[in-house]
Parts: C-alpha cells; sequence; structure tokens
C-alpha cells in the first residue's frame, strides 16, 4: 500500500496542538513514538529514519543533527536540555525535533510534511519560528560574526587602523554604496549592521565576501590601511558581479530579512512554548 503523508486532525488531550503529524497512515503518529525517563522524548535515529535517511552508526553526524545543535548554540539555548548523548543516540526534545526536522532535506516527501507540522505548531509561539529560512539567518548569522572576528584580526594584524573605514570599503565594493547608504536603502536603524537583516542568500554572499577578504589580505601579502580598504573594495565587487551573474539580481535589489534579533526571541519563545507542552501536568489539589 502506497504512504500517505497527511496531517491528521486528531485532538491529543496532553498538549495544545491541534493536529498531530503522521508519517503514513499504517504508523504510529509523531507523538506516539515519543517515550518518557523522566522527560518527555524522541530518539533521533528513529526520528531520522522515519524522514527517510539512512542512519549512520552515529546519528551525530548527520548534517541536519549537526546543523540543529549548531542553531541551539546560537541561540544561546543549552544544548545539554534539547539533545541528550547516550553513546552513538541522542535523545531529542520536542524543540531539538523541531530544529532537525526544519534543517532536513524538504525534497524528501517526510521532511517537508513533518517541516509543515512543525511550522504549524511553532506558530502558536512565534510567527518568526515558522519558516526554515529563520533557521538559515540564525546559522549564516553566526558564521559571520565568527568570520568577522577572524577578518578584523588579519586587518589589524596588516596594518589597519581604523577598521570602520576599512568595513566600510567591502560594504562599498559588494554595493556600490557606502555602510551609510546602505542602511538607508534597505530600511536598517543608524546603530544596527545591515547583516542583521539579510536573508539567507545576502547573507551567504557577505559570508563569502568576508571570508575572501581575508583570504585575499594573506595571498597578498597586502599591508596598509589604503592597501587593505582597496582589497576589500575589490572582492566586494567580485562577490557583487557574482551575483548578479547567478541570479540576476545586485545585492541592494535582494529584500530584507526580519530583524535577526527578533528572530533569536522567536525561537526562544518557540523552545519555551515546546517545553511548556511536555512539562508534567500538576495535579489539582482536591
Amino acid at each position: 500500500m502506497e504512504s500517505t503523508l497527511t496531517l491528521f486532525a486528531e485532538n491529543t488531550s496532553s498538549d495544545p496542538q491541534a493536529d498531530v503529524f503522521h508519517f503514513d497512515e499504517d504508523r504510529p503518529n509523531f507523538e506516539q513514538f515519543a517515550q518518557d525517563n523522566g522527560f518527555h522524548y524522541w530518539k533521533c535515529s528513529e526520528l531520522m529514519r522515519l524522514l527517510g535517511y539512512d542512519v549512520p552508526p552515529d546519528v551525530g553526524k548527520m548534517k541536519p543533527v549537526q546543523r540543529a545543535i549548531t542553531a541551539c548554540n546560537t541561540l544561546d539555548i543549552p544544548i545539554q536540555e534539547n539533545f541528550t548523548f547516550d553513546g552513538g543516540e541522542i535523545r531529542l526534545t520536542r524543540f531539538a525535533c523541531y530544529l532537525v526536522a526544519m534543517n532536513a532535506d524538504p525534497n524528501k516527501p517526510y521532511v517537508a510534511a513533518a517541516q509543515a507540522y512543525f511550522a504549524t505548531l511553532a506558530e502558536q509561539f512565534s510567527r518568526y519560528a515558522r519558516e526554515n529560512e529563520a533557521l538559515d539567518q540564525v546559522l549564516t548569522r553566526g558564521k559571520i560574526s565568527q568570520q568577522e572576528r577572524s577578518l578584523a584580526g588579519a586587518a589589524h594584524r596588516a596594518g589597519v587602523g581604523d577598521y570602520a573605514l576599512f568595513q566600510n570599503a567591502g560594504y562599498r565594493g559588494m554595493y556600490n554604496m557606502n555602510i551609510k547608504a546602505l542602511r538607508e536603502r534597505k530600511g536598517v536603524p543608524p546603530n544596527r549592521s545591515p547583516l542583521d537583516f539579510m536573508g539567507a542568500t545576502e547573507g551567504a554572499a557577505n559570508l563569502l565576501r568576508i571570508r575572501l577578504t581575508e583570504d585575499k589580505i594573506a595571498a597578498d601579502g597586502a599591508h596598509g590601511q589604503d592597501e587593505l580598504e582597496n582589497t576589500a573594495a575589490k572582492v566586494g565587487g567580485e562577490v557583487r558581479d557574482l551575483l548578479r551573474r547567478t541570479i540576476g539580481k545586485a545585492p541592494e535589489d535582494l529584500p530584507p530579512a526580519p530583524d535577526i534579533r527578533q528572530v533569536h526571541q522567536g525561537l526562544k519563545a518557540t523552545s519555551k512554548g515546546f517545553k511548556g507542552i511536555d512539562a508534567p501536568k500538576k495535579k489539582r489539589k482536591r
């Protein structure tokens, strides 16, 4: 019999969501796969198989799981509260299941259906947690922050005295405008980085720009403020050309994303909301 992917309207009295996800008609629903050992959890290996993956002995090495753990860490949500490691197995909270599913391959039918289920459930707590692009934005912004710190160190060692001017040169090369004009065009507050309002594509392009700038400084042996500003502007221009060739748009024409701070807050609210669903119910006193 062919599997069917549906969201059955099956009310569960133990939690507030209206629909429970079935992987198909002849298997238990998502809630019924849960186990309890002092806390509500799902086995990661079992979840990945249900999503259509071949599972290695160490499930923690799978890309969706690694990305989920990284997202949790980037959000400053304690990993140990959501991922319990037991040899090659990992016990997942409901929020961890959400992170894994939203980082899985949406081309897999079961993944796409599971993402729709989790997005609907997450929207009860925050609209920012509905789209898996929110997680992409969080992960990319975290990588950019790390790469910016690395570039700043390399630039100072190579003789940059005014990092703001050096940074502005990179934006000028990529966007054909300085950072002040870019903020105005994108509607970014004066005291905030444009990077905090970038979607997945624009953020990934800037991550590439920052990484290549550091690599080119090392490769060319560039030194001094003026020379490094020229390097930053040149690399920015090359990434700009790459975007225009690849997607037919200049980076300044890409739509802004929600404020990364709101995305963080929304995902944290979702984590708390999911925890509330599975919290032990207090018995009423008679």
